[in-house]
């Protein structure tokens, strides 16, 4: 690309694009675990680091690195790392910068995964950590008051879409000398661009959204040129979280529709949140642009568009699980972002392990559904709540709502 300030939606097709001697037009996929060289003296100055050549897939590979150069184009980041999966970009962003008597505070409404990372793993290294509401401004001052090392959060979050000030944030967590490493999975770089709000580091799951049609596994690490090379790098290539050639490929075809996809998706789900608070079976409906969403207005500030997800409540688990049952267009799974509409019931999957008590704190309840909206036309969608609601109702109970 000879020019720095395309649209996003060229540059998730032109960036990054590196043509081979072939001249082809689609980005070469290089299923290669190593490289070979010219001599012996060109792989001493290779792994000298004054002659550049790839070594290993491991540490570096062509079409990964057509990847990683449009990811940072498109987050407006210095440099790119691409990894296996959306959790091993959140664990080396983690593990490479911090060690023993350093200091965490995180978001209370984490992922699953990363919340065990934090409330689990990290203790066990000599870190101490420390959980905060992320709405509440106070408790971030509070609990950011004292030296910090590293800050973690995501907004909107999973499931319930809490939205963090992230400009707010992230001016204490600098005060207290803390990195900040925001998940953007939610929103992706053309909702919300994090490093332009006072992040430092972005982590995504690129199965979510990038790929955005079920087919694999990655994830990525954006931040200044300087600490992805010094010490991002260094612990990605001695650990070993590389991701497949081949997954980097599909998802460099994934970012090419991204635009279309997401902007599609991002319209139903705000009309099938609408929908859902007007049914009598619905208790609540998260949707973080939505008048009603505590933070509307913060979401409306930091963000493009409300997303794909919609969350919703209904009675009771028993109900929700009727509901999930009845559905028929929109599948049960755990996965989110796809071009399939699809559902889970967060309390018995995704946050199933961080216990009754913490689900509480953070107002997941056994009614709750996550919807992730898809590509299916908008009514159809609407359809197949609507009757999968009507058929939860319990035929026992006249009265209920």
């Amino acid at each position: 690309m000879t020019r720095q300030n395309y649209k996003p939606a060229t540059t998730l097709v032109q960036g990054g694009i590196t043509r081979s001697h072939y001249g082809e037009t689609a980005e070469a996929l290089f299923l290669t675990s190593g490289f070979v060289y010219d001599d012996a003296e060109q792989a001493e100055a290779t792994f000298a680091g004054t002659a550049e050549h790839y070594q290993y897939s491991r540490f570096g590979n062509p079409t990964v690195t057509m990847l990683e150069q449009r990811l940072a184009q498109v987050e407006g980041a210095e440099a790119c790392r691409a990894t296996a999966t959306g959790m091993a970009a959140v664990h080396a962003a983690l593990m490479c910068h911090l060690q023993a008597g350093d200091r965490v505070v995180a978001s209370r409404a984490l992922f699953g995964s990363c919340h065990w990372i934090v409330s689990t793993l990290l203790p066990r290294f000599g870190i101490t950590t420390e959980f905060v509401d992320g709405s509440d401004l106070a408790q971030w001052r509070n609990s950011l008051s004292r030296p910090t090392r590293l800050v973690l959060l995501e907004s909107p979050s999973n499931p319930m879409l809490e939205i963090v000030d992230l400009r707010a944030v992230g001016e204490l967590a600098h005060d207290a000398g803390a990195m900040v490493v925001v998940d953007n999975v939610f929103a992706t770089p053309l909702l919300q661009r994090p490093l332009e709000l006072g992040a430092d580091v972005v982590v995504y799951s690129c199965t979510k959204h990038i790929d955005g049609q079920g087919r694999v596994l990655g994830g990525a690490v954006l931040s200044q040129r300087k600490w992805v090379d010094e010490v991002l790098q260094p612990y990605i290539r001695n650990t070993g979280p590389s991701i497949s050639p081949f997954n980097a490929w599909l998802l460099l075809k994934g970012l090419e529709t991204l635009a279309l996809r997401l902007g599609a998706a991002c319209q139903s789900a705000e009309a099938i949140a609408a929908f859902l608070a007007e049914k009598p079976e619905v208790r609540r409906v998260w949707y973080p642009t939505r008048d009603n969403h505590p933070q509307a207005a913060l979401a409306r500030q930091q963000m493009r568009a409300g997303g794909t997800i919609v969350t919703f409540e209904v009675a009771d688990k028993a109900t929700a699980f009727r509901v999930m049952n009845a559905l028929h267009l929109i599948a049960i799974s755990n996965n989110l972002g796809d071009s399939k509409s699809l559902v889970t019931h967060p309390a018995t999957t995704t946050h199933m392990r961080i216990g009754p008590e913490e689900r509480a704190r953070l107002g997941i309840t056994d009614g709750v559904i996550r919807l992730s909206v898809g590509l299916e036309d908008l009514e159809d969608l609407k359809q197949d709540l609507a009757e999968a609601l009507e058929a939860a109702k319990p035929t026992s109970s006249p009265g209920y709502l």
